[in-house]
């Protein structure tokens, strides 16, 4: 009796051994393709992804394409080949990595374009609503200057954000560039979202123009400071109005300083656990009309009806900068780093 109870124990805790052995194995892995992780905010954007997958039981991975579409397009079909169950993609370049998303599809490995527009109805759209980012932006930015020489620093032309932001701006700034009051002087998409390709943008628009610039509409954090650097040679940093987005903590240090006016915080920590959330259910086998807090969508260039989840983002001023630190999004020392004590209320 006794000799069969040890046996039998004997035998459950090699079976317990085995299980456990084999359950990493088992567990939903989640791949995820950035475009351009050496950005700031894309870290951000990680750790919460990374908190929902494990928090669901799943393991994460990840690849990086260096903002190389061509690598992007290896990244996927590695990630495929290294066991992913369901994908989530920052796009460098909607088009070029077509191939490897198609095959994911065919593969039944449900896809989402995460905050960049991947245009296939089977592919989950997650993202801000980013013509209202756009159109924040440009309603900050016409606050301080309403009429007056205006720049838009575009995003990559390769990214259909790029042209969702432009359309929000052009929105609220249409009537005012038809009247008259405000004037289009420079406008230029930014290869790669980079700051330096905005700087040298920027230094060619305030060539042109005998540096009499009133206002920059630029569409992200970066492609603003790269637009502030050039003004800032030039002696106008803080005298002109600039907009951006991410709520980069850079940014929303120049905002405190005053030579940005305006950082549309889109909490990428609700975006990657979103993200997250959404993956390990498809992972796991639910399918896109099953998926809770989605609805349809069909405003990209070819008008493909698609499914999504549009997130609202809250646009960041000196004088609302406190909504940032008490969400623990950025410390305080860090967004008041060589403000001028009493300036600004946030810094207090």
């Amino acid at each position: 009796m006794a000799r069969t109870s040890f046996a039998a124990l004997v035998g459950a805790a090699v079976l317990a051994s085995m299980a456990a052995m084999t359950a990493p194995a088992q567990a939903q892995v989640v791949g995820v393709s950035w475009s351009n992780f050496q950005e700031e905010r894309w870290k951000t954007d990680e750790a919460a992804i990374k908190a929902a997958i494990t928090a669901a039981g799943g393991t994460y991975i990840s690849a990086d394409a260096q903002s190389n579409a061509t690598k992007q397009l290896a990244d996927i079909e590695g990630l495929l080949a290294r066991g992913a169950k369901a994908l989530i993609v920052l796009a460098q370049d909607a088009n070029a990595i077509r191939p490897a998303v198609e095959k994911a599809l065919n593969e039944g490995i449900p896809v989402i374009g995460y905050d960049r527009l991947i245009e296939m109805k089977d592919v989950l759209y997650i993202t801000f609503d980013n013509k209202e980012v756009g159109r924040v932006q440009a309603r900050e930015v016409f606050k301080v200057k309403p009429e007056g020489n205006y720049v838009f620093i575009k995003g990559s032309s390769s990214d259909p954000n790029a042209d969702f932001l432009y359309g929000g701006q052009i929105e609220v700034l249409g009537d005012a560039i038809k009247s008259g009051k405000i004037k289009k002087v420079g406008e230029a998409y930014t290869d790669g979202w980079l700051p330096a390709n905005a700087q040298r943008n920027m230094e060619q628009f305030l060539t042109a123009n005998g540096n009499k610039i009133d206002a920059v509409v630029a569409s992200n954090d970066g492609t603003a400071g790269g637009a502030i650097a050039a003004l800032a040679a030039q002696g106008l940093a803080g005298s002109v109005p600039v907009s951006g987005q991410d709520g980069d903590q850079a940014a929303l240090n120049r905002v405190a300083l005053g030579t940005q006016t305006v950082s549309v915080w889109k909490d990428a920590r609700l975006l990657g656990r979103t993200a997250g959330e959404q993956a390990m259910a498809m992972a796991k086998g639910a399918k896109l009309a099953a998926l809770q807090g989605t609805k349809s969508w069909a405003d990209g260039p070819r008008k493909v009806p698609m499914t999504s989840i549009l997130l609202t983002p809250v646009p960041v001023t000196r004088d609302n900068l406190d909504v940032v630190i008490q969400a623990n999004w950025v410390p305080k020392d860090v967004v008041c780093r060589g403000v001028k004590p009493g300036t600004v209320k946030a810094c207090n």
